[in-house]
């Protein structure tokens, strides 16, 4: 998310800050009271009073008081709130489209999120959903794409972080994890491996250690994207891998289902920071429907990725 950095005066933080706030409410809801923002945003009463009769006169809200019941917003004008609030772009990050699946999932993103609001919507490709994640929590990026399962555990570990805003059914991220080995005659992980692992990537991590559980193996750190290579030069001799990237480019490597019980790791969510005001924009944007629909069609050759 980009600031708008035009506007002028002395209450101009102010109105940024009301403006963002007020983009998690829609028509009809119950707004905070003047005294609930001096305390949540702490500013002076007064500056909060100013901030919302700015809004008022660019018309980006218009608000009726219910007297004890609470003030409401009956109008909102979304284009004047995101200029007010300094929102000139929305910025997301999934993992780099190395398969027709995440093709699909980026094209589908970006055609869903086109708006009537002028607001462009940019996606970066990064590798590891702890480094998506990581860049969402500093605010460099306002989402990322990662799995059901990687949002989860990282949720476990770190209460209150994040919060999945939208998630796309299973199979949407992924069609499943295999694991992966250099002799064609092996079946399962022994004693004495090699064994493949990328701590960037939460699924990747997990899934590797539990098929190694209880076998005496040597972890070699790896890139994901060198995956393929590194097992068929022998330098690993097994690893864990989504199976799609290995059959979108037609490569031939002895692999083995995980049977792991869990789906989650197949499912795509989208997350952003918790209490992140942008959060309801995205859900008003990011058609579910649509992106699934886009990703199936990229899927089965239908209509060319574009992202």
């Amino acid at each position: 998310m980009m600031y708008y950095e035009d506007l002028m005066g002395k209450n101009a933080i102010a109105t940024v800050k009301v403006s963002r706030e007020l983009l998690k409410y829609s028509v009809g809801e119950r707004i905070p009271t003047v005294s609930e923002f001096v305390e949540s945003l702490g500013l002076a009463r007064g500056t909060v009073q100013n901030a919302i009769k700015t809004l008022i006169n660019h018309e980006a809200v218009r608000i009726e008081s219910k007297g004890h019941l609470g003030s409401y917003i009956v109008k909102k004008n979304m284009r004047m709130l995101l200029k007010l609030a300094g929102v000139r772009m929305l910025l997301g990050t999934m993992p780099l489209p190395y398969s027709k699946r995440y093709e699909g999932l980026a094209s589908g993103l970006i055609a869903s999120m086109e708006n009537n609001y002028d607001l462009p919507i940019n996606l970066a490709y990064m590798r590891g959903s702890v480094n998506r994640i990581s860049m969402v929590l500093q605010k460099r990026y306002d989402f990322a794409i990662v799995s059901r399962y990687a949002a989860n555990h990282f949720s476990e570990k770190y209460p209150d972080k994040i919060e999945i805003v939208l998630g796309f059914g299973p199979g949407s991220y992924l069609s499943s994890h295999v694991i992966m080995f250099h002799n064609p005659n092996v079946d399962e992980i022994q004693d004495g491996m090699k064994v493949g692992t990328d701590s960037t990537s939460i699924d990747q991590k997990e899934l590797t250690q539990l098929v190694c559980r209880g076998k005496k193996v040597e972890f070699i750190e790896i890139e994901y994207s060198r995956i393929i290579e590194r097992i068929i030069s022998g330098d690993i001799d097994a690893t864990v891998m989504n199976i799609d990237e290995a059959n979108d480019k037609h490569v031939k490597i002895h692999t083995q289902p995980i049977h792991s019980g869990n789906q989650d790791n197949t499912e795509a969510v989208l997350v952003v920071a918790k209490e992140n005001e942008i959060s309801s924009l995205i859900k008003e944007l990011a058609d579910v429907e649509t992106v699934l629909n886009i990703q199936r069609l990229v899927l089965e050759e239908k209509i060319t990725p574009s992202y």
